[in-house]
């Protein structure tokens, strides 16, 4: 199956960003001491504030749009 140049293009650079992330993280761990308890604390808290600003900004749109409903029915 032939892929495309955009394709092609688009897989080598998740490739490499892979790479990059385990490098640092080796780098981390190796090079600088840093525990993989506290490397998987700050992951985890990473993760958590990625889905509360996920949840906020939908919470966020819903109202938005709820009161351009409710506005634009009393017109």
């Amino acid at each position: 199956m032939a892929r495309s140049r955009a394709a092609k293009r688009f897989l080598r650079t998740m490739v490499l960003g892979i790479l990059a992330l385990a490098t640092l993280i080796w780098a981390a761990v190796d090079q600088f001491g840093v525990s993989t308890d506290t490397l998987l604390e700050l992951a985890l808290g990473a993760l958590l504030m990625v889905g509360f600003a996920i949840v906020a900004a939908a919470l966020f749109v819903a109202l938005w749009v709820g009161l351009r409903r409710l506005l634009r029915r009393r017109d």
